[in-house]
């Protein structure tokens, strides 16, 4: 008995760990012509450790170029496709106006809302992968119009909204390794 409790204990331990969320990306077929950037990285690049679980955990500078017309609000994704129980989501952030261009470090413009994330937790939670080198995209989405999901919208939900408003997306994607 002491054998099964100690494996079922190994069990519970490995499958709580980064990726329960399994998120489902949004917007895929929407148009990628948004172009997103950072000054604390570079797409492809090694996102510093400040912005991690080993740092700060602070959210990084963005800024974003080319909305199209017609963008009455956007959203922000952070997640990690390499999880090891499929896509964990990192951050949601909804509604913000349409003239934002960029948000600085650790900041979150006043009407934005925040959605749960794969954590549970309303909040951006820095990457922190259990072992090897993980993608963490940085999407921008461009909505028709804002989805009016209050703060703490379950994952789910958001995503949703944020899939059926999109009518333009750009992404920025950093490695982190453990």
């Amino acid at each position: 008995m002491r054998l099964r409790l100690g494996l079922w204990t190994t069990v519970l331990f490995v499958t709580a760990g980064c990726g329960g969320g399994q998120a489902k990306e949004p917007a895929t077929t929407a148009p990628a012509n948004i172009t997103v950037t950072s000054t604390a990285f570079r797409d492809g690049g090694p996102i510093p450790r400040k912005y991690t679980c080993e740092g700060d955990g602070v959210s990084p500078p963005l800024a974003w170029t080319g909305l199209p017309a017609g963008t009455g609000a956007l959203a922000i994704v952070v997640d990690d496709p390499d999880a090891p129980r499929g896509t964990f989501t990192h951050w949601v952030v909804l509604d913000l106006e349409p003239t934002t261009a960029s948000i600085a470090e650790g900041q979150l413009p006043p009407t934005a809302k925040q959605a749960a994330n794969s954590a549970g937790k309303s909040a951006y939670y820095g990457p922190c992968p259990p072992s090897g080198t993980h993608h963490y995209r940085f999407t921008i989405y461009a909505l028709s119009q804002a989805t009016g999901l209050p703060d703490g919208t379950k994952l789910d939900e958001a995503l949703k909204a944020i899939d059926s408003k999109s009518i333009a997306r750009g992404r920025l994607t950093a490695l982190f390794a453990r």
